[in-house]
């Protein structure tokens, strides 16, 4: 399996692209601000065809660019409907000072293809299979993407539901502290160990090193027991 990617210029959001090999079908995730030209590049590197983007949430530094993306291409969008709501108006799951650098106002439209995602949905796309967990709580329609691999561990593309060291906001409009708990313990916690995180934004990590060392998971019990919130994120 190959996965590249890079941090967007804006927020630093990364972008992945995910593909069974070199010189075939891909799928892009979360195509962040201004990332067109960079995101070009890389496939034309790997000599890849993106077949669909999948969205691990609906804000915009996450969204930023599906339709230039998807309209380019003729491919589809995929969101859970519980950020639908975002996608038709992005400035709507954002704090005040992020709208601030957008003057207020933006000029968008949505892709024309968007499919919803469904907690426990095994996509099979670009010869992929990939696994949808629903983890509301940054979002209401926060997502986990898990894709199997042969020879190395399981990969979890997490978006802002966990990252090295931290987890995702829960202040922001649709963003829910509560739920965020639940969907740790319930969505994060059982995976095992040797997962590779790929989060929204930072380093890749483990499940395991962030089992040991996030200070958001050390007294998180399966009943989701508080915890204090955090600010990552946009």
């Amino acid at each position: 399996m190959l996965i590249t990617g890079f941090p967007a210029a804006a927020f630093g959001t990364n972008c992945y692209i995910v593909a069974p090999e070199a010189g075939a079908e891909c799928v892009v995730v979360d195509p962040g601000v201004e990332v067109v030209d960079q995101l070009d590049e890389l496939l034309d590197q790997h000599r890849l065809q993106p077949v669909a983007v999948l969205l691990t949430h609906g804000h915009l530094d996450h969204t930023f660019s599906v339709t230039p993306v998807c309209g380019a291409r003729g491919i589809p969008a995929y969101l859970h409907p519980a950020d639908d709501g975002m996608l038709a108006d992005p400035m709507s799951g954002i704090s005040p000072d992020t709208r601030a650098l957008f003057g207020g106002r933006l000029e968008w439209s949505e892709p024309d293809d968007v499919r919803a995602l469904g907690d426990g949905e095994r996509l099979t796309i670009a010869g992929l299979e990939i696994t949808v967990d629903h983890a509301p709580g940054h979002t209401g329609g926060s997502v986990l993407f898990r894709l199997p691999h042969e020879q190395a561990p399981e990969v979890c593309l997490s978006g802002d539901v966990l990252f090295a060291g931290s987890i995702g906001r829960t202040d922001l409009p649709g963003g829910d502290h509560a739920r965020m708990l639940h969907s740790l313990a319930t969505k994060i916690l059982p995976l095992p160990d040797e997962v590779v995180v790929l989060p929204g934004h930072g380093p890749r990590t483990t499940i395991g090193r962030e089992r040991a060392t996030n200070p958001f998971l050390q007294d998180l019990g399966t009943d989701g027991a508080d915890l204090p919130s955090t600010r990552r994120g946009l």
